[in-house]
């Protein structure tokens, strides 16, 4: 960046403090993670595809890219995989300012909700003040989105540049690990994990619950074939999990 004053920088315009909730250096291996979490991040880092998405994030965080979430690998600070008995499976993060902490669908504290989490909590049948998730992160919901970075206005920014091989190795592990374990897939983009999830769960004969429907979104979530809203898939989670012995998710 050099050569740049801080004026010219894309993030200048923004909010007082917006920076704080940008990711400002890229640097994973010192980044916390939960028991479980590691060999899996440490070898995908020590990959080609983990070195092609570092060099690939090191060059837009030098040419001043406002990159989103702060923390890429929150969800797996918060939740270990021996807690895991629920995943929603996102796409990728929020991308206006502010808004995405690492969690699928979550936002920060005081931020405005954004229409698909909103539609969220209008399944779930409460009106939280704060649209942070990371309640359900803590009680064992993997809040994990496909593509883990994203750029600020640029949806899918990020999308095929290696993070998709590191969520996929996740999804795949904790199917190979968590038992029971309810898989809420919303809308194609989460569905197509279905087969990988089945597959790894067959092999380690682990006890899973898909449940698959439309998208959050405005867009499709009430719309056939499997609207979101009224399809009581939080319902059916929690008592599927409370029947086994885990109560308390979502």
């Amino acid at each position: 960046m050099a050569g740049r004053s801080q004026a010219d920088l894309p993030w200048a315009d923004l909010e007082p403090g917006a920076r704080r909730r940008q990711l400002l250096e890229w640097v994973p291996e010192g980044w916390p993670l939960a028991e479980g979490w590691r060999p899996v991040v440490e070898d995908f880092l020590a990959s080609e595809d983990g070195r092609r998405l570092s060099a690939f994030l090191r060059a837009r965080l030098d040419a001043g890219a406002v990159i989103y979430p702060p923390h890429p690998l929150r969800a797996l600070e918060l939740t270990p995989l021996a807690s895991v008995h629920a995943v929603v499976l996102g796409q990728d993060p929020y991308h206006g300012p502010g808004q995405a902490e690492g969690l699928a669908f979550s936002v920060a504290d005081g931020v405005k909700h954004p229409p698909s989490l909103r539609n969220i909590f209008k399944e779930l049948g409460t009106r939280p003040e704060s649209g942070s998730l990371m309640p359900w992160a803590r009680s064992g919901v993997l809040l994990l989105n496909a593509v883990l970075t994203v750029e600020q206005g640029e949806p899918t920014s990020h999308a095929k540049k290696g993070w998709e091989v590191l969520t996929d190795r996740l999804l795949a592990l904790v199917a190979a690990t968590a038992s029971p374990c309810v898989y809420l897939l919303w809308g194609a983009h989460a569905q197509a994990k279905a087969d990988l999830i089945r597959a790894h769960a067959a092999q380690y004969g682990r006890e899973i619950l898909l449940l698959q429907t439309n998208h959050p979104s405005p867009l499709s979530a009430g719309r056939p074939p499997v609207p979101f809203l009224g399809s009581g898939c939080f319902r059916q989670a929690r008592d599927w999990l409370a029947e086994r012995g885990i109560p308390g998710v979502f």
